[in-house]
């Protein structure tokens, strides 16, 4: 932590140095990494996100790149099998990576071989467990079996990452889908029946995000380079076209952590983000356990007359991370942070919106082990259109939310407060 801040305190130097780029831009601690002519898209539940993820599939013509946290054999999981699979019998290069933490006993090792049968190139990363190599080869033996058919041989892997390398602390927590290098998403969103609507799912609140333009093939580039140390077969960059669409003259980057250089990237962008607020800071999280640097970015924009609003989930899939983030609450209070329950069914949104200018949608949890350990990705946008459109969907939210109040809070019984303090102690794991 200390090592930390004293990094952050460094970097503000150059800011007070120099005047703040003017117009959007100033949100963005470095504009260079911009990128114009890009086009987003909101996605609102798993009800308009999946529609649209297998639509993209279906109108696949070289490749599809899936990369998922959370992968269930489920009835969702199945509609994306056999998009996947339909790829796959049509020559078109298929890759799917899951997360062996994150999918544990959630998907069944034959929902994955007839994946590898119709040619589907397949990578859990990092598995827990040693003797998953087994089904490793079996996969591999599967999807060569498919590529001998059609004429096609497999490519070379780095055998340093060999896909059935053991690991448990660093996750991948992505949610990434790509197709063509064009076309991509990304978000919370999951695949299985939780992000589904009734009656066939649970219909868990999440957002996440269509882009085309660079931002895109930024999202590619990221799966690229998890694919990669994570053991998967080697294949090319992606390239840009020769000739983009011309979009609207949007502003966007990708945010990922995977190089050490990377690590608290995001973190960084939502601290200069929140700095640089004048009127409105709205933030979405589902697992909210900001440290002290966030802490006080939020307090600071607060005490200056911004109107901080966060929401978060009444009610959490992970019970541990919920009590050690409430643990935290009552000093944002007692710093003029406006904190929202959300009342509905679980809230599993990573969202941020600044000032109606500054917008961000991904995997990031404000929490150490999402910014620092976990594999994450997101995408920040600088258009008054999305982040308008993203503001509306948080406006709407509160509808279904209740305020928490610093007076009320303080009242708390000893049991919940102990229960919240002692879950805090293990705030850096989870």
């Amino acid at each position: 932590m200390a090592l930390r801040l004293i990094k952050s305190l460094s970097l503000l130097k150059p800011e007070l140095r120099k005047s703040a780029p003017a117009g959007p831009e100033r949100y963005v601690r470095d504009p260079s990494a911009l990128h114009g002519n890009n086009r987003a898209q909101l996605l609102r539940r798993g009800a308009e996100a999946y529609p649209a993820m297998l639509a993209a599939i279906a109108n696949a013509r070289r490749s599809v790149h899936m990369e998922t946290y959370i992968l269930r054999s489920d009835a969702t999981g199945r509609r994306f099998q056999a998009a996947l699979i339909d790829c796959a019998r049509c020559g078109i290069a298929v890759r799917l990576m899951y997360d062996s933490v994150g999918s544990y006993q959630l998907v069944d090792d034959e929902f994955l071989a007839e994946l590898a049968a119709a040619g589907v190139e397949i990578v859990e990363y990092r598995p827990l467990t040693p003797w998953r190599r087994t089904l490793v080869e079996r996969l591999q033996t599967l999807r060569a079996a498919a590529l001998a058919r059609i004429g096609r041989a497999p490519r070379a892997r780095r055998v340093l990452y060999e896909p059935g390398h053991w690991g448990f602390n660093r996750r991948n927590h992505h949610k990434i889908l790509v197709v063509d290098d064009e076309v991509a998403f990304t978000g919370g969103m999951n695949i299985g029946d939780e992000y589904a609507p009734p009656p066939e799912g649970g219909d868990w609140y999440d957002l996440h995000v269509r882009v085309e333009g660079p931002v895109a093939r930024g999202l590619a580039r990221i799966f690229h380079r998890s694919w990669s140390e994570a053991g998967g077969e080697l294949f090319p960059q992606p390239l840009p076209p020769l000739h983009d669409h011309a979009f609207r003259p949007m502003l966007a980057h990708t945010c990922d952590n995977l190089g050490l250089v990377q690590r608290s990237r995001m973190h960084a962008a939502y601290r200069h983000a929140i700095r640089r607020s004048q009127q409105r800071v709205s933030i979405m999280n589902a697992y909210f356990i900001p440290d002290q640097l966030l802490r006080w970015a939020l307090g600071a924009a607060a005490r200056k007359g911004v109107s901080v609003r966060v929401v978060v989930p009444a009610r959490s899939d992970v019970k541990l991370a919920w009590l050690a983030g409430r643990y935290l609450y009552g000093r944002l209070l007692r710093a003029g942070v406006r904190i929202f329950e959300y009342q509905g069914e679980m809230l599993h949104a990573k969202a941020g919106v600044v000032d109606g200018q500054w917008a961000t949608i991904g995997s990031f949890n404000l929490d150490r082990r999402s910014m620092f350990h976990n594999l994450e990705a997101g995408v920040v946008v600088l258009d008054r259109e999305f982040a308008g459109s993203l503001e509306r969907e948080f406006e709407e939210t509160l509808a279904q939310c209740s305020e928490l109040r610093s007076e009320e809070w303080s009242r708390r019984p000893w049991t919940t407060r102990f229960a919240e303090w002692f879950a805090h102690l293990f705030a850096y794991w989870l």
